[in-house]
């Protein structure tokens, strides 16, 4: 019994996760909304989850999806609000990711609302952490282009 309340009292609380995909998990979101490579994050007491990646990078999920080297946002249970540094390409224009949110798991379906639109994407296509690719990724004239002419 000491044993059981030994090793309970010493396991680290749910915001002490050793990944970031291990918190997005724990806080009811998929794994794979950010890519693997990510270096480190923080997470205030407040919520506010800062996320530092080894540089700016596209991915691709139903579309293609950029990640800058930080990427912002307030998470509670279910739901990322208040999104910096993710857009993702509709219609050849990039628009930035405001919030995600997964309302009800069972559904399978998780929620993007960029702004103009929502859109409701499968669960399924963030189970695993992508590959993003920082080659896709060029600057021009101080500005980062992004998506088909910077793959080039």
């Amino acid at each position: 019994m000491l044993f059981s309340f030994l090793v309970l009292s010493l396991s680290p609380p749910l915001s002490h996760c050793s990944s970031i995909h291990d918190l997005l998990q724990s806080r009811g979101l998929p794994a794979g909304l950010l890519p693997k490579e990510v270096e480190s994050y923080t997470l205030s007491e407040s919520g506010l989850l800062e996320v530092f990646l080894d540089g700016p990078c596209i991915t691709k999920f139903d579309t293609m999806a950029f990640y800058d080297s930080v990427v912002r946002a307030n998470l509670t249970y279910g739901s990322l609000t208040g999104v910096e540094g993710f857009s993702q390409e509709e219609l050849f224009l990039w628009l930035p990711v405001k919030d995600i949110v997964v309302d009800d798991p069972k559904s399978g379906l998780i929620l993007f609302d960029i702004g103009v639109a929502h859109k409701q994407l499968s669960l399924s296509l963030f189970e695993d952490p992508p590959d993003c690719n920082a080659k896709s990724v060029s600057k021009k004239n101080g500005r980062e282009e992004r998506g088909h002419a910077a793959q080039k």
